[in-house]
């Protein structure tokens, strides 16, 4: 499977049609699910992957609907609201491993918008010097980090395959 699909208007790529269709479909098949929009401006010499799309002010996350595509032109709706949107692109890039849809608009030729789904954001803990407990449950190790300071116990089920790589690493 190729990690990205690139669709250019007027390209004499053999492909090109097949990989509007492609991304046309990954289009649709974001009705009422919850996407991330973000929009960068892209420096001259520059491509999507050197920007910095770490959440700002004006990005938006909202369930997207009924998104279509009529000719090269992607529309949408936002929740609640009965005004059609749209934007046609000059380019568009669908990467299949993190599912982001890069749309590089007519209008706007240094602008270029992602979306995708949401990424998790992982809640971190630190705990330096833990209390610890283990024991055995089957074949299995529990391991049970505690911090009383800040009232946190974690309890971790290791395998014995965990338990091997982690000796490794200690």
């Amino acid at each position: 499977m190729q990690p990205t699909i690139l669709w250019q208007q007027n390209s004499d790529n053999p492909e090109n049609s097949n990989n509007f269709a492609k991304i046309s479909k990954f289009w649709t098949s974001l009705h009422d699910k919850k996407i991330a929009w973000r929009q960068r401006i892209m420096p001259p010499n520059s491509n999507f992957r050197e920007l910095d799309w770490e959440a700002q002010r004006f990005d938006e996350v909202f369930k997207l609907q009924m998104p279509q595509v009529r000719g090269i032109t992607l529309y949408w709706h936002k929740p609640y609201s009965d005004q059609e949107r749209s934007t046609t692109p000059s380019k568009l890039e669908l990467d299949l491993q993190a599912l982001q849809l890069y749309i590089y608009p007519q209008s706007q030729k240094d602008l270029v918008i992602r979306i995708g789904i949401p990424e998790i954001i992982y809640q971190k803990i630190e705990i330096n010097n833990p209390l610890w407990d283990s024991s055995r449950a089957g074949e299995n190790f529990l391991l049970t980090l505690r911090d009383n300071q800040q009232q946190i116990e974690v309890k971790l089920t290791l395998t014995p395959d965990n338990i091997a790589k982690l000796k490794e690493l200690l």
